[in-house]
């Protein structure tokens, strides 16, 4: 039983002739602005605006708005017992979520 492989419609490379099979004369003779004598230089890349968000917000930002004041009132109402929890603001700020993040929101 006999298969034949066809290129699939590849292109058909030709060896060069005439030398004698150590392959330098090949290179040496190889044009100077061949693919294989330089690389490329037209690599790109482009990021999604999903990649471009994550990156922008993994840099830690210069200008955020940390109120090292209110940090220590915070943590010294927690740790004395007096800071009071709105579950109601909390709800309207979780269902304001749910609505941009495109939920169905309030049910």
């Amino acid at each position: 039983m006999n298969t034949t492989i066809s290129n699939n419609g590849l292109p058909k490379f030709t060896q060069a002739t005439g030398s004698s099979g150590n392959g330098s004369t090949a290179t040496a003779t190889a044009p100077a602005g061949s693919a294989a004598a330089a690389p490329k230089t037209d690599d790109q890349l482009k990021l999604t605006d999903s990649a471009l968000a994550l990156q922008q917000a993994a840099r830690p930002d210069d200008t955020a708005t940390i109120d090292p004041k209110r940090v220590e009132q915070v943590r010294q109402a927690l740790a004395d017992g007096s800071y009071k929890i709105d579950a109601g603001r909390i709800a309207d700020r979780m269902l304001s979520l749910e609505q941009q993040l495109g939920g169905t929101g309030k049910a």
